[in-house]
């Protein structure tokens, strides 16, 4: 089993596409489709079934991805520990404010895990940078666009609020409630819009830009917020999350870089956007 062989497969899993595995391998699709094939037929079952849009892993396919996974990881350890290099790699990385701690810090983890003496500088995405994490409305012309993770946004009441006692919440329901609002927020942004096309009228409390922020003053029974389904926002006591059944926004968070971003790291950081949208999904 060669391990050229698994990093083809990794690629397909974690992209859904064998185009898409093929343009991070920088490889012809004939050469992932032939490799899966090779794999299949050395383990004497299918590994995805094809459909329209790209590939889904068997059952076959979701017990070796773990297997593979760390085989892979283990073989580049042993190279990188025979070709350490004190030279430092830096890269300029812009986030996005509200990208959650928890997730973002996994993500950077795997990441300085992946390339050696990686130096890493994290900044405003407004800022000079390398890439940035930002979400899909945000990505510029110049720059390709990885995803990660999507958001679904939910409605947050303090606990004990009246309406966190119907299973699902209606934009007239908002009517004159008190609202937390957050700026350069795209969900909120489609809010507002959807409350003004049907002319219901929300009393702003406070105007802000962070997550966490919001969330603090829901919990203080402040006002009503729009908030990201996270599970540790899910898990909190002191609010309740609602869908609005009128009312979606899904915002596709992702990498965006330029094509002249170095090699070796547009490759790393791929591959590590791959790994926790494959781990989300």
């Amino acid at each position: 089993m060669e391990l050229r062989v698994l990093r083809y497969f990794l690629a397909a899993y974690e992209t859904g596409s064998v185009s898409a595995a093929s343009r991070r391998c920088f490889v012809a699709q004939p050469s992932i489709s032939a490799a899966i094939a090779q794999l299949e037929d050395e383990l004497g079952t299918p590994l995805f079934e094809r459909h329209t849009k790209g590939v889904r892993p068997t059952d076959a396919g979701q017990r070796l991805y773990p297997l593979a996974a760390h085989l892979v990881a283990d073989s580049e350890a042993i190279v990188r520990s025979f070709h350490r290099s004190e030279r430092p790699q830096p890269l300029r990385l812009g986030l996005m404010r509200s990208l959650g701690a928890e997730r973002m810090s996994d993500w950077l983890k795997r990441l300085m895990g992946r390339i050696e003496n990686l130096e890493l500088t994290l900044v405003n995405p407004e800022e000079g940078c390398d890439a940035r994490i930002v979400t899909a409305g945000m990505r510029q012309s110049h720059e390709s666009f990885e995803p990660i993770w999507t958001d679904r946004y939910r409605l947050a009441l303090p606990a004990g609020h009246p309406l966190s006692l119907k299973e699902r919440v209606t934009l007239v329901d908002l009517e004159d409630q008190p609202f937390v609002l957050r700026e350069h927020c795209e969900a909120t942004e489609s809010l507002r819009q959807a409350l003004h096309r049907q002319t219901i009228t929300v009393q702003p409390r406070a105007h802000l830009r962070t997550i966490e922020y919001s969330l603090a003053l829901v919990a203080a029974g402040v006002g009503l917020a729009l908030v990201p389904d996270w599970p540790e926002t899910r898990s909190r006591l002191d609010m309740a999350l609602r869908p609005l059944s009128d009312f979606q926004a899904d915002i596709q968070i992702g990498l965006a870089y330029p094509e002249e971003l170095s090699g070796g790291i547009r490759q790393a950081v791929i591959e590590v956007c791959g790994q926790v949208r494959s781990l989300a999904g």
